[in-house]
């Protein structure tokens, strides 16, 4: 263990300086400028899709999947239905009843390999409930009346915006499921916290910038000048279908209006990813129904 210490230290002391090199640029932790998203990708059908909601298998259950990446977090979503509800007591005779789950791997976390159960564990309980709010504000419920739309959001690597890149799953699981929806919901985070002694806002936090913006990584953060902000957002129509800020501000009004129009234009910008994966998508439908398209088994 002492012969590990001095390494410890010089790999400290580098990032240290990298960060100081890059915040003399203006640049970020990982690179990237104070208005600019984090790598993103999405691949819709990334499960087989099938019509039996009845099976036991969850895979041979499937209307829809999608899979998600945000940078490094990672996020697979499964839209099953809409099908029978399995309880006469859970249906709705105006509309479906929307079921949202969301769950992570034990080796989503980096440096944390406890498992956790989605039914106790309070923050995954919360964004799941978050996370039904927001699609609820979307799809066309009552074109499903006395059935059921299962939401599985899986978690597969987290460093930071999970909530955030599950509900841009969500919206493209729900899409390959073929269920109408009123508009995309499209979700990015923004933050404003005084960083190398210049205070700016910066759009889709990773793991290290949330923890500098609320202070839960031991670095200090989470005085009355830093804010966390996840929102969601339907782009074509500009309406705001979550917003969640956790943070006292001494700036007021003015200073969370800016916040959450930085976020509005990360999600525009989410949004046209977004958009292009279906547009790929509904090209490769299109092709395998003409007999143009060359099937790959293992394509991602």
């Amino acid at each position: 263990d002492t012969a590990r210490q001095p390494d410890n230290n010089i790999t400290t002391m580098a990032s240290n300086r990298r960060t100081d090199i890059l915040s003399l640029i203006h640049l970020r932790s990982d690179g990237r400028r104070p208005h600019e998203i984090r790598h993103m990708s999405c691949h819709l059908g990334a499960l087989p899709s099938t019509t039996d909601c009845g099976s036991a298998l969850p895979t041979s259950a499937c209307s829809g999947s999608s899979l998600v990446s945000m940078g490094l977090t990672q996020v697979l979503c499964v839209v099953r239905g809409p099908c029978e509800v399995g309880r006469r007591s859970e249906e709705l005779p105006d509309r479906a009843t929307l079921e949202v789950n969301m769950k992570t791997t034990p080796f989503a976390p980096p440096g944390d390999r406890r498992s956790v159960n989605p039914t106790t564990d309070r923050r995954l309980i919360e964004q799941s409930h978050l996370l039904q709010k927001a699609l609820s504000a979307s799809i066309l419920l009552h074109l499903y009346p006395k059935s059921k739309i299962s939401v599985t959001v899986m978690v597969l690597a987290d460093d930071g915006g999970r909530l955030e890149a599950a509900i841009n799953a969500a919206t493209l699981a729900l899409m390959d499921a073929g269920i109408p929806l009123k508009d995309m919901v499209c979700a990015c985070s923004a933050g404003r916290w005084n960083a190398g002694g210049s205070d700016e806002i910066v759009v889709d936090l990773n793991r290290r910038e949330i923890q500098a913006a609320t202070g839960t990584g031991g670095g200090g953060g989470g005085t009355s000048d830093t804010i966390y902000l996840p929102v969601a957002t339907m782009p074509q129509r500009g309406t705001i279908v979550l917003s969640q800020c956790e943070s006292r501000l001494s700036g007021g009004a003015e200073a969370f209006g800016e916040v959450l129009e930085a976020a509005m234009g990360g999600c525009q910008m989410v949004m046209e990813v977004m958009a292009a994966a279906v547009r790929e998508r509904g090209a490769g439908l299109w092709k395998a129904k003409e007999g143009k398209a060359n099937v790959l088994l293992d394509d991602w």
